[in-house]
């Protein structure tokens, strides 16, 4: 990727606000991944969700369990610290695209009836940051400032 591509990719002029929305959702994200990968905060790990995955037709579901547990739990790190925010955010949003139509959305909007209110939540957050990029407090400033200098 050449330098002025790279310095689109990290740049943003979204202040605060970016930071005051990355890092809740980096949170929710992470926590996420890690009950998938690793059965943390209750979750049930690779082989559980695997297993659950298969049953709703995510096949194979050990794969998708990693690639899910992964997007959420490493893209939402990211988010954290504001690094490769806008791939981050976007690969997250992926993921909430696969949840909403491919787990929530027969049971409605709700969250009472497993509906896809907090998935679209996340997907919209995700969306943002994917346009806003990492705003301030975030180390793609440091990239891009060490490429400016170049």
């Amino acid at each position: 990727m050449n330098t002025a591509k790279l310095h689109t990719l990290l740049n943003s002029n979204a202040g605060i606000g970016a930071f005051f929305l990355r890092v809740p959702v980096g949170v929710i994200l992470t926590a996420h991944g890690a009950q998938k990968l690793f059965g943390w905060f209750g979750g049930y790990g690779l082989e559980g969700t695997g297993q659950w995955m298969a049953s709703i037709g995510l096949e194979p579901g050990f794969l998708m369990a990693l690639l899910a547990g992964a997007a959420e739990f490493f893209g939402g790190l990211a988010l954290i610290l504001g690094l490769l925010t806008r791939p981050a955010a976007l690969v997250s949003a992926f993921t909430m695209v696969v949840a909403i139509f491919s787990v929530h959305a027969s049971n409605g909007l709700f969250m009472a009836n497993n509906g896809y209110e907090f998935a679209l939540s996340l997907l919209a957050a995700a969306a943002a940051l994917t346009a806003l990029g990492g705003g301030r407090f975030a180390l793609d400033n440091v990239i891009a400032a060490k490429l400016n200098a170049k």
